[in-house]
């Protein structure tokens, strides 16, 4: 597929069409990484982005995890109580 550059201010752009940004899976946030010669682009490597879904399967899989602290909302250390300040 060929397209042309736009200008965007004082860049340029390219617009995607939809079909590749779903087949791609592009949403939000992505990386943009220059590679031999060309532009790549691909989803942002969140880390957390898959947080929540581990911790509920985890309390689906072993309902008393909460019990033993693993989630417990308030977890303070010295810095938390000595230095941190709002």
């Amino acid at each position: 597929m060929r397209t042309q550059l736009i200008a965007i201010g004082n860049s340029r752009g390219i617009r995607i069409p939809a079909a590749i940004i779903r087949e791609c899976g592009l949403e939000g946030e992505v990386d943009i990484e220059v590679r031999d010669g060309g532009i790549l682009v691909k989803p942002s490597n969140n880390p957390r982005s898959s947080w929540e879904a581990a911790i509920l399967k985890t309390l689906e899989d072993d309902p008393n995890a909460s019990d033993v602290g693993l989630f417990d909302e308030a977890i303070e250390n010295d810095f938390d109580v000595n230095e941190w300040t709002w």
